[in-house]
């Protein structure tokens, strides 16, 4: 399996380690590089270390955590170092050059680090317990419930401190502590962009080459980005079942996106008990029943018309009936994770010629590591969220939380509602970003179609950065890594010169053998 699809699709989604908090003024040991600790996955050549920051820059007096940072040797004559986060937040950043598909001329020049970002394991974990579905404060009061449990091994200064703007200090205190030049080349993707522009604007002295890859857009942080990201999923699901449906002589799963969709929605309701409240593909001719081929076109119509309502009606019956969920269906998790991502589009397909399966039980280091990507995802929206709540989107969410559990507009309906962030006040506004500084232009990769970092949206980046842009075709998020021979050259000869003339690129080849 491609490693990129399986930190996709593998990794753990939701190390329980307490803050522990050190006076400052304890002299430090010099860093010493050893093996990574194997929970995050880096390769045998991966090199790890910590060091320590202040919890508080502010007040370095109240104590400090133990930061993890990786390193990937240059194989050859070092160039330079480029540090590299790979989004969230929640992303563990310590093997991600090893996951991805690193240009060989990277490995070969380049020191790659990674800064594990505060609140994840090996840099003061939180440890948190999620509150019950059937406790109430799961739907009106979710983070301030979730903080209150983080707060029993963690003090609350510390969790207030898990913010961009404290992760991106702990990055350049690693720059510092570790000698790794005054001015440092960076990479952020998705999320890891707001976390390295917020670098370049606190440090711009520092910052050299600065990577954008598939952007977010600031306005957005946080309530309004998962309702932004909606259309997009649910285009690009419906362009899973096309591509599924132009593969029928692998898969034989149907030979239309209507006819594909109707057969994974048979397997996500054997799964979950009930039928899925994604919206099915536009009909074709392809799907007209041949005693109605005389009024093809009407019949198309009304599909196309109903076809949404329908689903939508069908799953919320179901709800009422048999208090069961689609969230059930293992099918439909993989279906939601996997859909910007094409490498993982052969996976969904093989799913859906496999029998139905109950949830996989996981590993108890697969569910700490995503109990606490979780638990710091979640502390780090609401300490820095800055979009205000609409409240005539609660009667919706709630109806979706307790019934419907719609997995593309459900998650959108939670955070633009402002219940998820109920009982959380804002521990900090994220910092505005801006390239005014930077010595060199920045870069930034945007696909198309990518569902979780919108087009159109990240440009307000590129604007507030300066940067020059790529326009990658499809809708694949996160670009670099990907084997794409002209964003792989691109990116190279940018970190060589600081600068490159592409402007436009194909969308990169699927890796994963489609059978």
């Amino acid at each position: 399996m491609p490693r990129r699809v399986r930190a996709l699709v593998l990794a753990p989604l939701l190390a329980t380690v307490a803050v522990v908090l050190a006076p400052t003024g304890a002299a430090q040991a010099a860093p010493t590089w050893g093996p990574c600790p194997a929970v995050h996955g880096a390769s045998k050549d991966t090199l790890c270390t910590t060091i320590r920051v202040p919890v508080d820059y502010a007040r370095p007096s109240a104590g400090s955590i133990g930061v993890l940072v990786s390193k990937l040797p240059a194989r050859g004559e070092r160039r330079g170092v480029l540090f590299g986060n790979p989004g969230g937040p929640g992303g563990d950043a310590i093997g991600m050059f090893s996951l991805l598909q690193t240009p060989l001329a990277l490995r070969d020049s380049y020191d790659l680090i990674a800064v594990q970002p505060r609140g994840l394991i090996g840099a003061g974990a939180l440890d948190c317990t999620p509150p019950s579905p059937s406790d109430p404060a799961s739907y009106l009061f979710a983070a301030g419930a979730l903080r209150a449990s983080c707060a029993k091994k963690s003090s609350q200064a510390y969790i207030r401190s898990i913010t961009t703007a404290n992760t991106a200090r702990d990055i350049d205190s690693a720059r510092a502590q570790l000698g790794l030049g005054d001015r440092v080349d960076l990479l952020g993707i998705s999320y890891g962009t707001t976390l390295m522009s917020t670098y370049a604007t606190l440090f711009p002295q520092h910052t050299d080459r600065l990577m954008l890859d598939s952007a977010v857009d600031p306005r957005l942080e946080w309530n309004t980005l998962l309702t932004a990201q909606t259309p997009g999923y649910r285009a690009r699901i419906s362009d899973l079942f096309t591509w599924i449906a132009d593969h029928d002589s692998i898969y034989r799963l149907g030979s239309t996106p209507l006819a594909v969709y109707r057969t994974w929605s048979a397997k996500v309701t054997a799964e979950a008990g009930m039928p899925p409240s994604v919206s099915p593909p536009p009909a074709r001719v392809g799907d007209v029943p041949p005693g109605l081929r005389a009024q093809a076109q009407a019949y198309v119509t009304g599909q196309n018309l109903t076809g949404e309502a329908r689903a939508r009606f069908d799953n919320l019956l179901a709800s009422l009936v048999t208090g069961k969920r689609q969230s059930g269906s293992t099918l439909l998790t993989l279906t939601r994770i996997g859909a910007p991502d094409r490498n993982a589009w052969p996976l969904i397909a093989q799913r859906i010629l496999a029998a139905p399966q109950a949830p996989p039980k996981q590993s108890p280091d697969d569910l700490r590591v995503g109990l606490n990507s979780v638990a710091m995802q979640n502390t780090l929206l609401c300490n820095e969220n800055a979009v205000p709540a609409n409240l005539g989107l609660v009667p919706a969410s709630l109806v979706d939380q307790l019934l419907v559990s719609d997995p593309v507009a459900g998650p959108g309906l939670l955070f633009e509602s402002g219940l998820f962030c109920s009982g959380v006040t804002p521990s900090a506004r994220p910092v505005p970003i801006t390239g005014a500084r930077l010595q060199v232009r920045p870069l930034q990769i945007q696909a198309i179609g990518d569902p979780q970092t919108p087009y159109r949206p990240s440009l307000e980046h590129r604007r507030l950065m300066g940067a020059h842009l790529i326009t990658v075709g499809g809708g694949d998020h996160g670009q670099f890594g990907r084997s794409n021979p002209v964003v792989d050259a691109a990116i190279v000869d940018y970190l060589r010169t600081g600068r490159t003339s592409v402007t436009t690129a194909p969308q990169a080849p699927i890796t994963t053998s489609l059978r």
